[in-house]
């Protein structure tokens, strides 16, 4: 069973912090599941990338009209009954629930966690990436991690890319035929 043929379509959020690999797994869970995929940090206005590769942290006023733009990208695929994988740091529960408010039917949200050594040395690793590691230390701080709200697998970024991406599509796969989706 693929997770873009239910109805509504299963919309997922691919989250966590910069460098736990939203981009990489997200990819995957979409190319295997015959979904679009949509890189989030391309939906950035110019004055956060901006301020970002300068190793300012974005505030909530610059975090809003990003979330709203991937809203807009999720709510648009489900009224064309597409479903969607889309990456979003989506950091707060705040940020979480207005995407779900935006998305008015499925929504789900993988969260890629991994220490904060694992997450620096793949961040020092990435080449012509526009966000610093420097920037690590703030996400994490404004990071309210989704234990316990519906919705929500957790996966653990120190296993293989492979591994990450199976376990993920395994619990989405499982909400798609009950239609429902419940923390993991």
């Amino acid at each position: 069973m693929e997770l873009g043929k239910e109805a509504p379509p299963l919309a997922v959020v691919v989250m966590g912090v910069s460098g736990c690999g939203k981009s990489s797994v997200g990819a995957r869970i979409a190319a295997q599941n015959d979904m679009p995929f949509l890189e989030g940090d391309q939906l950035h206005p110019a004055a956060n990338v901006e301020k970002m590769a300068k190793g300012i942290p974005l505030t909530d006023d610059d975090r809003l009209p990003w979330l709203d733009r991937i809203g807009a990208e999720i709510k648009t695929a489900q009224k064309a009954s597409q479903g969607l994988v889309i990456s979003c740091s989506a950091l707060k529960r705040s940020y979480r629930d207005r995407l779900r408010q935006a998305a008015g039917g499925r929504l789900a949200f993988v969260f890629l966690e991994g220490s904060r050594d694992l997450l620096l040395s793949r961040m020092q690793a990435r080449q012509g990436h526009f966000m610093p590691a420097s920037l690590l230390d703030s996400q994490l701080q404004t990071l309210e991690r989704p234990t316990g709200e519906a919705g929500v697998v957790t996966v653990t970024i120190d296993i293989s890319l492979d591994d990450m991406v199976a376990l993920a599509c395994e619990v989405l796969r499982g909400a798609a035929i009950k239609g429902g989706f419940h923390a993991g």
